[in-house]
């Protein structure tokens, strides 16, 4: 894409008219998410059972005393040996966030329907430190719609994102957020799915304010886990080509 050069005065005044539009954009996004918080709750009833470093683990206990619970919902099913790529690049993003979310109410961790064991290695490969649990054995992917129940692969038809797909379907990435009343009653509040999540990946806001932006034929497809980036010789991190690495979540 070419672009004109100009003087300094008109890029300013091109400037000023984009600043608008930014200005615009924000005040939406602070409007949608007022609008969110406005959404009714549904009761979370069923006892959904999870694995932690120490044994058994109620939805309840992933609070952490907290009385909000952010759940990512990363796609690492039975058998599984690293998760994909688009999940550990947003991944990357959490154990900064969960420096401060700790600290303002909320509990951030993330759920698998791999056991417990079965992340382990690659958790320690990537180096991180948030909470990860396994939800083996437990319908929390199935009710949350992350990974189609036996009754929709019998089907051949499973839900995502608020819409039915053909198919058998797979582990699929996504957020759900809880609340937790001071009587113990725990709700679901909200749940985001596919690019629901784009907003809270930090390294896309930087790329967006680049001249050649994400620079994405699809979605997601030019990272890496980040231990596997070629680097160039002076340190930095080689770019790859374009369609070099598929997409998983988009």
């Amino acid at each position: 894409m070419e672009h004109r050069i100009v003087s300094r005065a008109e890029w300013l005044a091109a400037r000023k008219a984009h600043l608008a539009h930014e200005k615009e954009f924000t005040r939406r996004r602070d409007a949608l998410s007022a609008e969110r918080r406005e959404l009714p709750w549904v009761r979370v009833d069923k006892d959904y059972a999870f694995e932690g470093p120490k044994g058994r683990l109620s939805l309840a206990d992933l609070f952490n005393g907290n009385s909000q619970l952010i759940v990512y919902h990363f796609m690492f099913g039975p058998g599984a040996k690293e998760g994909c790529e688009g999940c550990s690049f947003l991944a990357d993003h959490f154990d900064g966030a969960n420096l401060h979310l700790k600290h303002h109410d909320v509990s951030l961790v993330v759920v698998s329907r791999a056991s417990y064991g079965e992340f382990q290695p690659f958790r320690r490969r990537m180096g991180w430190e948030f909470p990860w649990v396994s939800s083996a054995g437990s319908d929390f992917n199935h009710d949350f719609h992350v990974s189609p129940s036996p009754a929709e692969k019998a089907a051949g038809s499973y839900e995502y994102n608020y819409e039915m797909h053909e198919g058998e379907g797979g582990e699929m990435p996504g957020f759900s957020i809880f609340h937790r009343n001071e009587a113990g009653e725990i709700f679901h509040t909200y749940s985001t799915y596919a690019r629901g999540g784009d907003l809270l990946i930090g390294a896309y806001n930087f790329l967006d304010m680049t001249p050649k932006g994400r620079n994405e034929e699809t979605i997601m497809n030019w990272m890496r886990h980040h231990d596997r980036y070629d680097e160039k010789p002076d340190g930095a991190a080689s770019v790859l080509p374009l369609a070099a690495v598929g997409s998983c979540c988009g």
